[in-house]
This record gives C-alpha cells, sequence and structure tokens, in this order.
C-alpha cells in the first residue's frame, strides 16, 4: 500500500450512539444515587425512621417494576425514539418535584414519577444497541452503557454528597433535574434508529446487517411474541432469575453502602461517600474490560460465543459472592476489598445479560424480553433497600442483609446455568 493511499475504513456512527445511550444511563443513575446519601438530610426534614427510608429507596422502583413489561410492549410498538423522549422528559420533571416536596408523601410520589419515566431506559438500551451494532461488538456497546451506571454512581454520591453538605439535599435534587432536562434535549436532537439516520454510511449499514444486527420493522408490521408465549420459555425466565440475583445485591449496594460505613464502620458522612466511590470505579472498570471488551475479543478470535457468554455470567455472579466477606469485615479496607470483587464480578456479568434479549428474543420482542428481566430485577431492587432497612433496624449491624444477597445471588447462578442454558433464539411462537 502507498504511504499516501486513503485507509478504507469503516465510519463508526454507531459509537456515538452508544455514547449517547451511556451519558442517559449516567444521568438517570444520578438520580437514582440521590437518594443514598440523603438519609441524614430527610430525617432531619421530615423525621424519617431507617425502615421509612428504606421504603423511599424502594419506591422508585415500584413503579419501575411495573412499566417494564408495559415499557417493553411500547417500545416495540412505538419504537426507542418516541419511547425515550417521552421518559427522558418525565424523569426530569420528577427530580424537579423531588426538590419542591414538602413531606414524606410528596416524596414518594416524586419517586413514583422518577420510576416511570426511567422504566423504558435499559430494555429501549437493548433494542437500539441490538439496532445498530453487529453480534461481534455487541457486548463491548452495552458494557459501554452499563458501566455508565457504575461510573454514575462512583462520581455521583461524592458529587451530590459535596452539594448536599454546601447547599442542603433540595438542590442536590434539583441540579439532578437540571442535568436530566439537558439529556432530554440531546437524545431529542440525536437518536435516531439506523434506518432514520441520514448520516449512516451504506458501508456502515452494511457492516451492522452483516453482522446479524437486529432489523428494523415498521410498527404497522410487528408481530411480536406475546407475552404469555415468552413467559413460558425457560431461558427468559432463567435470563429474569439471574437477573433478580443481580439487582438484589447491587441495589442493596447502591442504596445502603454509604449508611454501612457510616453505622457499620462509624465513617462521617463525607468519608463515607468518598470512599463508596471506589468499588463503583472498580465495577466500571471490570465492566468494561471484562463484560465488553473480552467477551467481543475472545468472539472475534473464534471462540465459542455461547460458551464466552456463560463463562461470564455464571463467573461474574459467582464472584458477587463475595459480598459474604463483607459480612464480618473489621475495618473500612476490608469491606471495601469484598464489596469491591462482588460488584466488579456481577458488573462484569451485567454487559452479557443485558445482550442476551437481543440474542434470544423472536422477531421483534427485544423490548418484552428485556422489559420480563429487568421487571423481575426491579422485584428484587424494591426488595433489597426494604428488607436491609428491617435487618438493620432489628440487628443493628448489615451482616445478615449480606448473608441474605448472598443466598439470592446462589440461586441466580442456578438460573443462568440451568435454565437460561445455551444462548440462542427463541422458536418463534405458533
Amino acid at each position: 500500500m502507498a504511504m499516501n493511499e486513503p485507509v478504507n475504513r469503516v465510519p463508526a456512527r454507531r459509537w456515538r450512539i452508544a455514547f449517547l445511550l451511556s451519558l442517559g444511563v449516567l444521568v438517570a443513575f444520578l438520580d437514582r444515587v440521590n437518594l443514598s446519601v440523603s438519609q441524614d438530610a430527610l430525617h432531619a426534614s421530615f423525621g424519617i425512621s431507617l425502615v421509612t427510608f428504606g421504603y423511599l429507596s424502594s419506591a422508585y422502583s415500584w413503579t419501575y417494576a411495573l412499566m417494564q413489561m408495559p415499557a417493553g410492549a411500547l417500545l416495540d410498538r412505538w419504537g426507542v425514539r418516541r419511547v425515550g423522549r417521552i421518559g427522558s422528559l418525565l424523569w426530569s420533571f420528577a427530580s424537579f418535584a423531588a426538590a419542591a416536596s414538602t413531606g414524606v408523601v410528596s416524596f414518594l410520589l416524586a419517586r413514583f414519577l422518577l420510576g416511570i419515566g426511567e422504566s423504558p431506559v435499559f430494555p429501549g438500551n437493548a433494542k437500539a444497541l441490538g439496532y445498530w451494532f453487529p453480534e461481534n461488538e455487541r457486548s463491548l456497546a452495552t458494557a459501554i452503557t452499563d458501566s455508565a451506571a457504575k461510573f454514575s454512581t462512583a462520581i455521583g454520591i461524592p458529587f451530590l454528597g459535596v452539594i448536599l453538605l454546601r447547599f442542603g439535599w433540595r438542590w442536590s435534587f434539583f441540579v439532578t433535574g437540571i442535568i436530566s432536562l439537558g439529556y432530554f434535549a440531546l437524545f431529542y436532537r440525536v437518536y435516531r434508529n439506523p434506518g432514520e439516520d441520514k448520516n449512516l454510511t451504506a458501508q456502515e449499514r452494511e457492516l451492522i446487517l452483516t453482522g446479524k444486527g437486529q432489523q428494523e420493522v415498521q410498527a404497522k408490521d410487528v408481530e411480536a411474541a406475546p407475552l404469555s408465549y415468552l413467559l413460558r420459555q425457560p431461558k427468559v425466565l432463567g435470563l429474569a432469575f439471574g437477573w433478580a440475583a443481580y439487582n438484589y445485591t447491587f441495589f442493596l449496594l447502591l442504596t445502603w453502602l454509604p449508611t454501612y460505613l457510616s453505622l457499620s464502620l462509624h465513617i462521617d458522612l463525607l468519608h463515607s461517600a468518598l470512599y463508596t466511590s471506589v468499588p463503583w470505579l472498580v465495577a466500571t472498570f471490570l465492566d468494561l474490560l471484562i463484560g465488553g471488551w473480552l467477551v467481543d475479543a475472545l468472539i472475534r478470535k473464534g471462540h465459542d460465543s455461547n460458551r464466552v457468554r456463560q463463562a461470564v455470567l455464571i463467573g461474574g455472579t459467582a464472584m458477587g459472592l463475595g459480598i459474604l466477606g463483607a459480612a464480618h469485615a473489621g475495618s473500612a479496607i476490608e469491606a471495601l476489598f469484598w464489596i469491591s470483587i462482588s460488584l466488579g464480578g456481577l458488573a462484569a456479568a451485567a454487559p452479557v445479560a443485558w445482550t442476551v434479549p437481543s440474542l434470544i428474543a423472536p422477531k421483534d420482542s427485544v423490548g418484552k424480553v428485556a422489559g420480563i428481566a429487568n421487571c423481575c430485577g426491579q422485584v428484587s431492587a424494591i426488595s433489597a433497600p426494604v428488607v436491609t432497612g428491617y435487618i438493620a433496624t432489628i440487628t443493628h449491624e448489615f451482616a445478615s442483609a449480606f448473608i441474605t444477597a448472598t443466598v439470592i445471588l446462589l440461586l441466580g447462578i442456578a438460573g443462568y446455568a440451568f435454565l437460561l442454558g445455551r444462548i440462542e433464539r427463541i422458536a418463534e411462537p405458533a
């Protein structure tokens, strides 16, 4: 090749979409983690107990869980673009409503609205990435979006904690409302499906299609598999059980980690917020490195894609059992070590789990399959903060809460191994 001969590279517009969606996850999780640093402030304002804080922490997940299957159906019917715009606008309003709340009831209603608004985020991302990416790039693309949740928590807790300490908890919710509104404007302007994007070249579109990217269908042509059919499929149930186990530990730590460090290890609020970022940074790194780059690299080198994905799903979830080590940690360093192993392993498995709906779903049913899995996950997201609140109140420590998470993770591993099985397309309904 002559030195001045141009290199024929495929344009990378699809990665622009991946980073847009990851920004949406980052912003959405700022709204979620805002509450985890506000326990003392809300106690001072509204007089809430640990149990009440547990209920407030899970309130978001009540409506989020209820909306998962409807959101999946709406995504399959109306598309990512329309549903994503409506959702991001609603969750912006929810943050402003929380900032303006006058008591526990109005704050609770704001969290309900946040759950409704954010319910399409992950099923929508699974559907969008299925459209935009060939199979051999989908794990990395998913890891970029999924790791944003961990990175958001790593930077969000100290960032929002400083705002809370300097200006008060209402300002921390107001700031997330402004950031969310900015994302709505960006998503409104940028996101298109491949078939609607005028700047997508024929070369890149061919790369996506030949790499088994999901084909787009018009709403009037949709004949997606019914929910009743999908709910009878062992693969769907195995994915749902595994995701529920992941989410239990994830939301336990997302909600209670600063309080655990404060109450059990006697670390002040500012330092507990800073220490909390350590395991979430580890999770961000392993999410991208193992769940994203390594999975795609092994598949491109010719390794069996099913074995690679199953190994990371089961192995990563097994690393999550490291939370048991934190049950009797005697220092902050020891606790953060075990929690980092747990969150790091779960983070590595997460992007693989999010690629599964686009790999197993029948024709144009990705939104529904992702919605089913995430609905089960949100049952755990509801349970973990509340159960942990009761355990901490009764036992005055968190060891029993971490042991409970360990048992649930073992059930999730069994779901991946025996129900999900081989990651391949489910047969179309007759």
